[in-house]
């Protein structure tokens, strides 16, 4: 019971911050549009399908769940993440068909509405662990949590997106292990992440970037492993199905938002297009963020020292970032474990590469920027109270910017990317690697 006390009061922020956002979420859903007078609860409409999905495979139909109308384009893991509530809305009888004017008030919103919203709400945790890792002082940890809720608003209660979340926060709870040295945790974390939502992959370059050359393979495997497993079993249920959302990832520039490259991408019938080169493309881009991440602090964190029986061994206390005054050279944390520098470094190329899918993505729909958001908050947070407070206000109006019904690329996509870029900007610490210094040769010892 002391252990669980004591957990619970090293995570209290972002407890108080989940409690918060699932009030605040049940509230802008359910009882704000009675209060206005207005039909129909305003309900997160992308979250249906998916609750369908997770109900078909809660029954042990695997091929059903790229089958219409569940309109799955992502992983398996993103309707394996609901299953437990699909048991649940199922042994109480609770109807899924779409809210709409023939279903204003769907009663299973009340009880898989909050579900949604908690599971969410792992991306404030993480966030708030790592945090602690950077030595973050608790009441900008306060600050931070409340940043990121506020941002997690808008993929959860209000589109009803949680495997962006959760994935967000497993790939951050991936950096935390591997910043620790925990490289086999990480692995698993990230297939993990990677399979319940594949947004995720352009953040694992720079996990890889900064691993022994002998631990990248098992690191990989292990990241593959989950998407592998479900796919096949998917496919082998249902391959055409399966295939063709996966691979085509359609995407409507009528109902969501174009952007400059929407002309560009394949066009499909409904007016939809393929978003799936241009993700290829960001993969792309990402891995030469790795590269360059590699070559910066590669040869700091990825080789052994003399003392140590293993690349990475496990970290020492938090370093905080804070206090490093600028233009220091980062050093291991620890007995061998990333210094907060370091992984203040890597979080910051991670928010980067996440924030390409926004940069290039030809339809773009509100919730995109919330992984970029969330993980750009964690090293705004290793600054001054200007840098973090700064962080928290972009992070809100690029949330805000995202909900906003135009379909004007200059009106909409422009600004929301001139913001993501002023966020990268803030949250950016400048750190200058200093030259090796020689080693003084040894005195010649004198003669007696």
């Amino acid at each position: 019971m002391r252990v669980v006390r004591e957990r619970l009061a090293r995570r209290i922020f972002p407890l108080i911050a989940s409690v918060g956002l699932l009030a605040v979420g049940m509230i802008s859903t359910v009882w704000a549009p009675d209060l206005i007078h207005l039909k129909e609860w305003a309900l997160p409409y992308d979250y249906w399908g998916t609750l369908v999905a997770a109900t078909r495979l809660a029954h042990g139909n695997i091929g059903g769940i790229y089958a219409q109308p569940t309109g799955l384009v992502s992983l398996p893991g993103t309707a394996l993440i609901l299953v437990p509530i699909a048991w649940v809305t199922s042994a109480l009888g609770l109807s899924l068909d779409i809210p709409g004017g023939f279903n204003p008030h769907p009663a299973v919103w009340l009880v898989a509405g909050p579900y949604q919203m908690a599971l969410s709400c792992v991306a404030l945790f993480a966030a708030d662990a790592l945090a602690e890792r950077l030595g973050v002082s608790r009441w900008k940890r306060a600050v931070l949590a409340v940043a990121e809720a506020c941002a997690l608003w808008s993929p959860s209660a209000r589109w009803g997106h949680p495997e962006d979340a959760m994935a967000a926060g497993l790939i951050l709870y991936a950096v935390l292990a591997l910043a620790n040295g925990k490289v086999v945790r990480a692995g698993w974390l990230s297939g993990a992440a990677i399979c319940v939502q594949p947004l995720v992959l352009l953040a694992l370059p720079m996990m890889v970037a900064l691993l022994p050359w002998r631990r990248m393979i098992p690191f990989l495997v292990r990241g593959a492993l989950p998407s592998a497993a479900l796919l096949a079993a998917a496919g082998i249920a249902n391959w055409h199905a399966m295939y063709t959302a996966v691979t085509s990832q359609p995407n409507s520039p009528v109902i969501n938002h174009p952007t400059a490259w929407t002309s560009l991408a394949p066009h499909m019938a409904g007016d939809n297009v393929a978003a799936g080169p241009f993700r290829l493309a960001t993969i792309i881009v990402a891995c030469i963020c790795a590269i360059a991440v590699r070559r910066r602090w590669g040869a700091l964190v990825a080789r052994p020292t003399p003392r140590e029986t293993a690349p990475f061994a496990p970290a020492g206390p938090p370093v905080p970032v804070s206090t490093v005054p600028a233009g220091t050279a980062p050093t291991r944390g620890g007995a061998g474990g990333w210094d907060g520098v370091v992984l203040s470094e890597v979080l910051w190329f991670m928010a980067l590469a996440l924030a390409l899918r926004s940069f290039f993505e030809p339809v773009m729909v509100s919730y995109y920027p919330w992984p970029p958001l969330a993980v750009a908050l964690v090293p705004a947070a290793t600054g001054g109270w200007f840098r973090l407070i700064a962080a928290g206000v972009i992070a809100g109006g690029v949330t805000a910017e995202g909900q906003g019904p135009w379909h004007n690329v200059w009106a909409w996509w422009v600004p929301l990317v001139a913001a993501l870029l002023l966020l990268l900007a803030v949250a950016r610490r400048r750190w200058r690697r200093q030259p090796a210094q020689a080693t003084p040769p040894p005195q010649l010892a004198t003669a007696a």
